[in-house]
């Protein structure tokens, strides 16, 4: 797809992964909702970014579990933008649980890792369907994650989130062809602060040890997931209900 002219929402764009992804499609002309539902201060941030840039920007709180929020959120990009050709569906929640301690996820963990991470892309994705579908049709980017092929994460409950979300992305793809491409990304360990805050002292640590068993020698960061969404959207346009790894090579080693 060329981005230029075109508009984007971006899901849990307040910061990480999405705050990068935000600021790169406007680098290619795109016009973006920035998503939110606590980095207020982030997503304004990167919508200050976007419109330096030369589009249209705005930052929008959306609790993407609710399917309301959802709608309202694509109610507000048509009016902003007039049109949407892009949906990221980034927004995302763990809790940090070994994946022995069973006991360590509640119900309530469970209801609300699976609607930010499973539930949330479905809202979002059919509250966009008909604006997606305009004109010569959009895409829909999942960020998934390597914890969804593997079965190994921040809990069992991330996991099983990340691999409904891959299936999603495949039954998504079948729904939605022929006027919308629905595909995901897949990383593996992503150097910021999403597992710094949730690994602490241990970080470094992990990720060394990630960075050895990786073939690459390296682990992902925001800004290299970020480039690889921009790859999907922009790549072959025959390619749809994939889900891309971007691990560095760790599944091969498996």
């Amino acid at each position: 797809m060329e981005l230029e002219g075109k508009a984007a929402i971006v899901t849990g764009a307040g910061t990480g992964v999405g705050y990068q992804t935000a600021r790169m499609l406007a680098e290619q002309g795109c016009s973006v909702l920035v998503n939110y539902s606590r980095s207020r201060e982030g997503a304004e941030k990167a919508a200050a970014e976007c419109e330096k840039l030369g589009v249209k920007s705005i930052a929008v709180r959306a609790d993407v579990s609710l399917d309301e929020d959802c709608v309202a959120m694509v109610a507000e990009a048509k009016k902003a933008f007039g049109r949407l050709d892009v949906l990221v569906n980034n927004a995302g929640f763990t809790k940090f649980v070994q994946h022995e301690n069973l006991d360590g996820l509640e119900s309530d963990d469970w209801q609300k890792i699976l609607g930010v991470n499973l539930m949330g892309p479905f809202f979002c994705s059919r509250a966009a369907r008909s604006l997606l579908e305009a004109d010569d049709g959009g895409e829909i980017v999942m960020t998934s994650s390597v914890a969804g092929l593997v079965g190994m994460g921040s809990s069992i409950a991330y996991c099983a989130s990340k691999a409904g979300l891959n299936n999603l992305t495949v039954t998504l793809a079948r729904a939605l062809a022929p006027k919308i491409r629905v595909n995901a990304i897949a990383p593996g360990f992503i150097d910021g602060e999403w597992l710094k805050q949730g690994f602490g002292d241990a970080y470094e640590n992990i990720r060394d040890s990630m960075i050895e068993r990786t073939p690459l020698k390296r682990v992902a960061t925001t800004e290299t997931v970020a480039a690889g969404i921009l790859s999907i959207l922009m790549g072959p346009d025959l390619v749809t209900g994939h889900v891309v790894p971007h691990e560095g090579g760790v599944l091969i080693n498996r």
